[in-house]
């Protein structure tokens, strides 16, 4: 069997892929080599195209040849000039539409839309690209920052109970202390009542407790 051309599903009505650049067209007030731009239109494919350059905005743009053909794998430059640089149309976007279709056929193949704007300066609009710019590293600056400020806290926070020796330790502490402070075990001169008398060995764990909290107490 025959195998249909490659060309024949990409001929459906407005599905064709078009090729433009630049897809966006940005005219200066203060920059007179920037009131003319270049579209060029590509034809990638292995048959001819005949294209038309529609416009939102048609009185304020002259179009040099608004429509015409492109062969196969070829390309086409269409040469856009605003003339009507006044300051009412500053920041107004039009809208150019390129059509396109096959040589034979008289329906729309398949349409690219591309945006045009008339701005005051050149040199502004950079200072305030630099100033957005700017403005977004500082916001994700300052964006970091908190996050490693929270971060610190939340450790610090969390780092806090042991800080300082917990009041059990002290308690305990303080017992032995009192504890090394009775009288031992056999001592006659004494005010403190005879069952209150530690022997040797009790003072002895109380010292050796003692030890082991000054150094837990030391480590916090």
């Amino acid at each position: 069997p025959m195998q249909p051309p490659r060309r024949q599903p990409e001929l459906v009505e407005g599905s064709l892929p078009v090729f433009v650049f630049p897809t966006e067209l940005l005219f200066y007030a203060d920059e007179q080599a920037s009131h003319k731009q270049v579209l060029t239109l590509y034809n990638p494919y292995e048959f001819a195209l005949k294209f038309k350059v529609l416009c939102t905005a048609p009185s304020k743009y002259a179009v040099v040849d608004a429509s015409g053909a492109v062969k196969p794998q070829c390309c086409v430059d269409i040469v856009i000039r605003h003339r009507d640089v006044r300051a009412c149309h500053y920041g107004v976007i039009d809208k150019f539409r390129l059509q396109v279709s096959e040589q034979s056929q008289r329906k729309a193949l398949g349409r690219k839309e591309v945006i045009a704007t008339l701005l005051p300066s050149a040199q502004e609009q950079q200072q305030q690209q630099r100033q957005q710019e700017e403005e977004e590293r500082r916001v994700k600056e300052q964006l970091t920052d908190s996050v490693f400020f929270e971060q610190a806290a939340f450790q610090q926070e969390s780092r806090s109970p042991s800080t300082g020796p917990s009041l059990l330790t002290v308690l305990l502490g303080l017992v032995c202390v009192a504890a090394l402070m009775l009288p031992t075990l056999g001592e006659i001169e004494s005010i403190v009542p005879v069952y209150l008398h530690l022997s040797v060995n009790k003072k002895l764990v109380a010292a050796y407790v003692l030890g082991l909290l000054t150094m837990v107490i030391l480590r916090t």
